[in-house]
């Protein structure tokens, strides 16, 4: 079966084939309306499919993006299985599809300190999320290319970042329980790896009771990876063998999701029994009952955000390709805490 080409479909609208290309490229600006109309036209009848490899070899752009997340520790398809993740993409994609840009997305293991076989493809840009080996970033520098970070604290010109105060999150988030009447306050969370968001939030989470002259307990510490599996972990021990934890404060949404189903298991009912605050704001924090009190981050707008910073820097519209952007969090309340008189 021949394969239609450019000239074809400028055969067919009747039209030069530099018309057909500006179509092509995103300038309609440069054909008049009624040329614009028919080479549509001509490309819909033929079923015309862009050969996108050779416009990338004539403009040496492929308008191909890479997204990267990490895998944690225990879970092989974390854009399934955490609706934070899915919801980021989202708002990546949405941006990128909207400039005419096309993503690519691969998870990377984070103890490994080399390139996804994807990011060796002719890319025009990357978004990496989460943290990673040093020796990893600077791999991703030798590739030469803009590259916008989120949720990492790396502190480096080459690379524009983007993300949220997570320490101060740790705190609002236990500085709420504490105003509730809470003083027995545990955490449940992932790693505590060093420069990550789960240590800054950690950090937060030390500060508030410090402040409130609360005495730091590590036995009410829980530390495990960010999931739902090890929130339902956490909130067995806490029923079965603390029963002086009178609130959690779980460094997401679904590990506080997991820890409320823990808690069920062995008749701990939130709010009434335990109070808890999650961290995200993911779409379940909404839907899932109690309805879950959280700290909250505009995930699908982060994600936009990541993409229209990535294509400025593409595209030479920015003046600076340094750029650490720190976004606005708030204070969800909904039924899951519960005030002590």
């Amino acid at each position: 079966m021949k394969r239609i080409t450019m000239k074809d479909v400028a055969l067919k609208a009747g039209v030069s084939t530099a018309a057909v290309s500006y179509v092509l490229n995103g300038k309609e600006g440069k054909v008049s309306e009624t040329t614009l109309l028919k080479i549509q036209q001509a490309m819909a009848e033929l079923n015309y499919i862009p050969d996108y490899s050779a416009r990338s070899l004539a403009s040496n752009r492929s308008n191909l993006i890479g997204v990267v997340i990490p895998q944690t520790e225990d879970q092989a398809q974390l854009l399934l299985e955490n609706p934070f993740y899915s919801d980021l993409v989202c708002g990546i994609e949405s941006q990128l599809r909207l400039k005419n840009y096309h993503l690519i997305l691969s998870g990377v293991d984070k103890d490994k300190g080399y390139l996804d076989v994807s990011m060796q493809r002719n890319l025009d840009g990357a978004i990496i999320m989460g943290i990673y080996q040093e020796g990893f970033y600077e791999e991703l520098k030798k590739v030469d290319i803009p590259i916008v970070l989120v949720d990492s604290y790396i502190e480096d010109a080459y690379f524009t970042t983007l993300g949220i105060d997570d320490e101060h999150g740790g705190k609002m988030a236990t500085e709420h329980l504490l105003e509730s009447g809470h003083t027995n306050i545990a955490l449940v969370t992932g790693a505590i790896r060093k420069g990550g968001v789960i240590e800054k939030r950690y950090a937060g989470y030390r500060q508030a009771l410090r402040e409130a002259n609360i005495f730091y307990n590590p036995d009410n510490v829980f530390e495990g990876s960010v999931s739902y599996e090890y929130g339902v972990e956490a909130g067995r021990l806490i029923a079965q063998d603390h029963p002086h934890i009178t609130a959690v404060c779980a460094t997401s949404d679904m590990v506080a999701i997991g820890v409320i189903n823990g808690l069920n298991e062995f008749g701990k009912r939130v709010p009434d029994d335990i109070s808890i605050i999650g961290f995200d704001d993911i779409s379940y924090a909404k839907t899932f009952i109690p309805h879950l009190t959280t700290i909250g981050q505009h995930i699908s707008s982060r994600g936009v955000m990541a993409a229209q910073l990535l294509i400025e820097a593409i595209e030479g519209k920015r003046e600076s390709k340094q750029s650490n952007i720190v976004l606005p969090i708030e204070l969800i309340k909904r039924d899951s805490v519960k005030v002590i008189p």
